[in-house]
């Protein structure tokens, strides 16, 4: 599916947040394009948002914990699992506490959630990370290591070592992100009785059930340990099963933990807040390394956005000056693209040579040729222009006008015999002739100017 989606309708899942034990809900909306993921704290006077992104996470010791100035949110790895799992781009989660339900310890509920109210496709592009080439981070203390490689889907290969008899070596594997539902969304998180101990000592689960975790028997337990976690839990007759299982469930999959840390995976680096075409491999992985790998490859793809796109200038313009000129009714001195090298239904890119004739250079300025500022963000709108008009079967009829400019960032200055690239991409597909672009200008492979665009299509006045 190449076009974003979110949920045809709204639902809610109520629960225990795991370690605050209170009761919360979480209420799934569906939301606009190009809205992302995002948690919005209902509890609080002004409703804080805060963006399912890497940047925003601040723990990682007891699951994932996102946050904005303090407002967090906790334990969201399952949920943004389930989301990813289920092919949905924009949603927004109500939550009315600070912790997201833990349910079954699985992402279970959340994906037959989202497949009873189901998808629906909207107008916009989906903006793939496509990886192009193998990208790794190593945490030398835990031996983890996640690689993502090359891949015409999104695919991953988890192996889990905790060095104790009882779990082994395990390994999970899915070959497309299709198969979450069926796959992976039921596989419980998973927990060693030493460490569940020491989390019932330190008051840290206080909404922890023993349904909604696995709980693995790694040493010796005595009869008082396992009367204590019995009146803990209020779960009698508590025992060792031969597989060094609490008696208190059943594997659903020979490798559940595998699987559960795979999901873990898909829930952590969808904080990348962009679908992935890649293969991730990872090896030993968990919280804190997971999101620090989200963190890197949006670090990739920011430094990705702000690349020179690669074009040859000596090839054959989509449309030459003659051509542009019936898209656009500004005529020389004030017609400020020469060509247009690409052109596709949201993105086009154009350029400007810059030479010494250009009559702005008489008075800006004397003895030092720089071009306004002004000008160069009117080359990019006009470039604009071509792609909104390219859409249209009758492009003379129609003019275009700026109605807002954002964010205008000028880097370096422009001279007399540089080439001025133009790189255009629709923030959102237009709406009641309003059309939202992002965009730059580079010299070489230097970013020279950067603008946030707003433009009204409107028809010419007829005589």
């Amino acid at each position: 599916m190449d076009k974003q989606t979110t949920l045809k309708d709204t639902f809610v899942i109520t629960g225990t947040g795991l370690h605050t034990g209170k009761v919360a809900t979480a209420t799934f909306k569906p939301a606009p394009e190009n809205h992302g993921i995002k948690f919005c704290r209902v509890d609080l006077p002004e409703k804080p948002i805060i963006a399912a992104l890497a940047d925003n996470v601040v723990d990682t010791s007891r699951g994932t914990t996102i946050a904005v100035n303090d407002i967090k949110v906790s334990t969201i790895e399952h949920s943004l699992a389930a989301l990813v799992g289920c092919g949905v781009d924009n949603v927004l989660i109500e939550v009315d506490a600070g912790e997201v339900p833990i349910l079954d310890g699985s992402s279970k509920a959340f994906a037959e959630a989202i497949n009873k109210v189901g998808i629906v496709e909207q107008n916009a592009k989906r903006d793939y990370f496509v990886v192009e080439e193998p990208i790794s981070i190593y945490d030398e203390k835990r031996q983890s290591e996640l690689i993502i490689v090359p891949d015409d889907d999104y695919r991953l290969s988890v192996m889990i070592d905790f060095d104790t008899k009882v779990l082994g070596t395990q390994f999970a594997s899915i070959r497309s992100i299709s198969e979450f539902s069926n796959e992976i969304a039921s596989s419980r998180t998973f927990v060693f009785l030493h460490e569940l101990q020491q989390l019932i000592q330190h008051n840290l689960i206080k909404g922890g059930e023993l349904n909604n975790a696995i709980v693995f028997v790694d040493k010796a337990v005595t009869d008082k340990e396992l009367s204590d976690l019995s009146t803990f839990f209020n779960k009698p007759n508590l025992s060792v099963v031969e597989e060094g299982i609490l008696n208190n469930l059943e594997l659903r999959h020979p490798n559940e933990p595998a699987r559960h840390k795979l999901l873990d995976v898909i829930g952590d680096l969808a904080l990348v807040g962009q679908p992935i075409k890649g293969h991730v491999i990872a090896t030993r992985p968990g919280h804190s390394i997971n999101t620090s790998f989200a963190k890197q490859i949006r670090s990739i793809i920011k430094s990705t956005r702000t690349s020179a796109p690669k074009i040859d200038l000596n090839a054959e313009p989509v449309y030459n000056i003659n051509q542009i000129q019936n898209f656009l009714p500004h005529r020389p001195p004030f017609l400020l693209v020469d060509k247009i090298m690409h052109i596709e239904k949201e993105r086009i890119i154009g350029v400007k040579n810059v030479t010494m004739n250009e009559p702005f250079f008489v008075g800006h300025f004397p003895g030092e040729p720089v071009m306004p500022g002004v000008l160069v963000v009117e080359a990019m709108a006009q470039a604009g222009g071509v792609l909104i008009l390219h859409n249209y079967p009758n492009p003379e009829d129609y003019t275009t006008y700026f109605v807002k400019i954002n964010e205008v960032k000028f880097r370096n200055k422009i001279v007399p015999g540089d080439t001025l690239v133009f790189d255009l991409r629709t923030v959102s597909p237009i709406r009641r002739g309003i059309i939202h672009m992002e965009g730059k200008a580079y010299v070489g492979d230097k970013l020279v100017t950067e603008a946030d665009l707003m433009a009204q299509i409107a028809l010419k006045p007829t005589n």
